[in-house]
């Protein structure tokens, strides 16, 4: 197995030809992130319906979990939250642009934070809080948001092209604190410590090791105990966190709950259901803005299972 590259956010290092379109993008990306905030949702809109044509794929993947998750709406109304959710996906991808390029004090008149005082509550237990949040679609730019408000580190998944990672970690980098590997618990257990609120998330498929099945949606899930693990050994708090396009115009929605209750409990399964009871709340606030392009139940209670993502099963 090869180790993973060191990131390396010096641009010094991406000035080869090799590097040039993807130079091109974030040039692009920095452009965009100058038109208003109205412009952006609409073109981000024509981009998801795009997509939604194009990522035939994705789109499959999309409508497995969406009637894996809602099997009570007809298959209208599940075609309908596929289509909803690529052009709410399609506004996130400009968003990134926001985030990574533009001041976040520009979206203070336009947000509503509610529940800072679930976090002022847990800090001054001393323990640091974990954050458990989401992949939702308005994450980079809510993320970026947050740091006006509180103090906060992040843990990401380094992007496969390095020199995006050189721009989105430097970018992180300006308005958090820290911006941690996904892999560095070392790092994370180090800012709990030192009461820091850490961003964490929970939400993906990260095949057999470390998890249980809980429920999500009714669906058994593999969902991993390692939050479990983090809070038993540091002491911290785990907070919901979630964020919302508004409805009625331009602006977001960014929400702190209480912490977790008897969290960790010793069981694993029952924490995880809890964990995951949290997240399924918040998504079926503004289901279309949630990242359900990804294959979240690939990895099954049991190996003889079928796929649920294989055409026809």
């Amino acid at each position: 197995m090869s180790k993973r590259r060191p990131r390396n956010t010096d641009y010094r290092a991406y000035l080869a030809p090799r590097w040039w379109p993807t130079w091109l993008l974030v040039g692009l990306m920095w452009s965009l992130a100058r038109l208003p905030l109205r412009v952006q949702w609409g073109l981000g809109r024509g981009i998801g319906t795009l997509l939604w044509h194009l990522l035939k794929r994705r789109r499959h993947i999309t409508a497995v979990n969406i009637r894996m998750c809602f099997p009570e709406l007809s298959p209208g109304e599940q075609s309908d939250l596929v289509k909803r959710a690529f052009q709410s996906n399609g506004i996130g991808l400009l968003e990134l642009g926001l985030a990574w390029f533009r001041d976040p004090r520009d979206f203070l008149a336009v947000t509503r934070v509610h529940g800072l005082e679930h976090v002022e509550a847990a800090l001054a237990r001393g323990n640091g809080i974990l954050v458990l949040g989401a992949h939702y679609s308005s994450l980079d730019l809510c993320g970026t948001i947050i740091t006006q408000y509180i103090e906060a580190d992040v843990m990401q998944r380094d992007h496969n092209n390095p020199l995006l990672n050189a721009v989105m970690t430097r970018a992180r980098e300006r308005h958090y604190g820290a911006a941690l590997s996904a892999r560095d618990l070392r790092g994370l257990l180090r800012r709990l410590k030192m009461n820091r609120t850490v961003w964490y998330a929970t939400d993906q498929d990260y095949g057999r090791k470390g998890i249980v099945f809980a429920p999500f949606f009714g669906v058994p899930t593999a969902t991993i105990t390692a939050t479990s693990r983090i809070a038993e050994r540091s002491g911290c708090q785990v907070l919901p966190f979630s964020h919302f396009r508004r409805e009625d115009g331009p602006g977001y929605d960014i929400y702190f709950h209480p912490p977790l209750e008897h969290f960790p409990s010793g069981d694993d399964l029952a924490d995880a259901t809890q964990a995951n009871a949290a997240l399924e709340r918040e998504i079926r606030r503004h289901p279309a803005q949630y990242l359900w392009m990804h294959r979240r139940f690939k990895t099954r209670p049991s190996r003889e299972d079928p796929d649920p993502y294989r055409r026809g099963a």
